[in-house]
């Protein structure tokens, strides 16, 4: 098949698994054409065979009509133009708005004489928060129905999706987001050097630092953990709530035992020298980050919220408890990190889950779904 894909290239779990799955079935024999405003982040490692880039035009015109460029015409114009050339059978975007509109667009442009199949995927917030706000939601609805196809990360978010927006589509399945394992597969002696002191236990957490992560709360966590034990927090990601963490952990007088890194390409070597990860987010459509770092063999203190208890089960692959528990967070990660036996079958147990969602599960549920819509 030849497949367009369109997703948000920045740091973030849609443009992820949008790019890891376009990698994947490039390898599984598909043609692939990335069609974005800039580069997705995870497809700067070089040339991949059967994968192409086709960059959606962004400057500002000398044309005074328009105060603000409008891209998303500017992509639907791209979507068209690169389905026609290279006769792709079908778009598959991630995230409804807009990336399912402009896929509408492109589609109907090519009616008479180039017809595609428009799959889009919904990811969290297009559904949760974009999707439902007054001046979006019909557009959303509007563009969900007309897609050939539509999937969701997670029963929750399936479930958030039909409560929202009503049947809005008839085949909305669940495919959830994957890892490919051969990438994550926790290596036994991996490198901490230069991470931490020697004694310390490695506390990770990664985000785009938005206030639906509850950055703070992770910052107060690692408090009552460095409390008890020699530790450090490696922060990786960067977003509106970062300088808010930053004097939190100042607040805390922890700051000497935290790493701010920033957003970093590649934190697979981060995630294999982990001990514990800390997710404790307001909500998660999935919990992609979690899911990488159980693939590491890190157990995972998160939020019981949105889809991660679809990932997570408590007490067996890692700790779940109410959203802003920051109390019984830190309790039970201190004694899991004081219980060597207890902690190495919590990490056994979270890498068997992650099998659960390898690349070679789940990609062909999506190349099953691509069937479907070209019939």
């Amino acid at each position: 098949m030849k497949i367009g894909i369109t997703c948000y290239p920045t740091y973030g779990g849609s443009g992820a698994v949008a790019t890891e799955l376009g990698l994947e079935l490039a390898r599984r024999g598909h043609e692939v054409h990335f069609i974005t405003y800039a580069s997705p982040f995870r497809l700067r490692g070089g040339f991949a065979e059967r994968v192409f880039y086709h960059e959606v035009e962004t400057r500002h015109g000398a044309y005074p009509l328009f105060d603000h460029f409008p891209i998303t015409l500017a992509l639907a114009s791209q979507q068209y133009e690169v389905s026609r050339r290279e006769k792709l059978d079908l778009l598959h975007v991630h995230y409804a708005i807009p990336y399912a509109t402009t896929a509408w667009i492109a589609r109907e442009m090519l009616a008479r004489e180039h017809p595609i199949k428009v799959v889009t995927t919904l990811h969290g917030t297009d559904i949760t928060l974009v999707g439902q706000e007054s001046s979006f939601f019909d557009i959303t609805k509007f563009s969900i129905e007309r897609s050939d196809e539509v999937s969701a990360v997670s029963e929750f978010l399936r479930s958030e999706t039909l409560r929202a927006f009503g049947p809005v589509h008839p085949n909305l399945r669940v495919i959830p987001n994957f890892v490919n394992l051969d990438e994550y597969h926790s290596v036994e002696s991996p490198k901490r050097e230069g991470l931490a002191p020697a004694d310390h236990k490695i506390i990770s957490h990664t985000s785009n630092f938005r206030e639906v992560k509850r950055v703070r709360d992770v910052i107060r966590i690692f408090s009552r953990i460095r409390r008890a034990m020699p530790a450090t927090l490696l922060m990786i990601g960067d977003g509106p709530e970062r300088a808010d963490a930053e004097r939190e952990a100042e607040r805390l007088e922890v700051s000497a035992d935290v790493r701010f890194l920033g957003r970093l390409d590649r934190v697979v070597e981060l995630m294999q020298a982990t001990d514990l990860f800390l997710l404790p987010s307001q909500s998660e459509s999935f919990g992609l980050a979690a899911l990488e770092a159980m693939a590491c063999g890190a157990p995972v203190v998160a939020s019981r919220a949105g889809g991660l208890p679809e990932v997570i089960e408590d007490g067996i692959n890692g700790i779940l408890e109410p959203v802003g528990s920051v109390e019984a967070m830190g309790r039970r990660a201190v004694e899991l990190l004081r219980d060597p036996a207890k902690h190495e079958a919590m990490a056994q147990a979270a890498g068997r889950k992650a099998a659960a969602f390898s690349a070679e599960r789940v990609v062909p549920m999506y190349e099953a779904m691509y069937r479907e819509a070209l019939g």
